[in-house]
């Protein structure tokens, strides 16, 4: 989310984790781009850190993703899959999902419209 003050852009990304339904979800309000991105890793990786192993991002509320923000997801998503853990995104804006489909990366990421039906695919597909 972008606020102009005088010449200045402030961007903002708000995180916030937390379990739910035996998994973690990962709410992200605001912009992920090359100043936000980091945070996200940060979080991300704190998590996996804990012992995560499904983790469900919901992007419902994210306004714009740039190429690092896409680079930090894909960074994750191996490693994820390097330890048969489980990463799903959920409820990408039109815009976003439109990115994803440009850079084929729709068939790379597990894409859901709903908070539930990620969480059944996690189920159904635990390690």
């Amino acid at each position: 989310m972008q606020q102009f003050t005088g010449s200045e852009a402030e961007v903002s990304l708000s995180l916030t984790a937390r379990a739910e339904g035996g998994r973690t979800v990962i709410e992200a309000t605001g912009e992920i781009d090359v100043e936000t991105a980091p945070q996200l890793g940060d979080k991300i990786a704190a998590l996996v850190d804990e012992g995560v192993y499904d983790l469900v991002l919901d992007l419902e509320r994210v306004e714009f993703l740039d190429s690092t923000g896409l680079g930090e997801l894909i960074g994750y998503l191996q490693k994820f899959e390097d330890r048969q853990r489980k990463m799903a995104l959920v409820k990408p804006s039109h815009r976003i999902l439109a990115l994803l489909k440009i850079t084929k990366l729709d068939t790379v990421f597990k894409i859901f419209d709903s908070r539930e039906t990620a969480m059944e695919y996690l189920t159904d597909h635990a390690a």
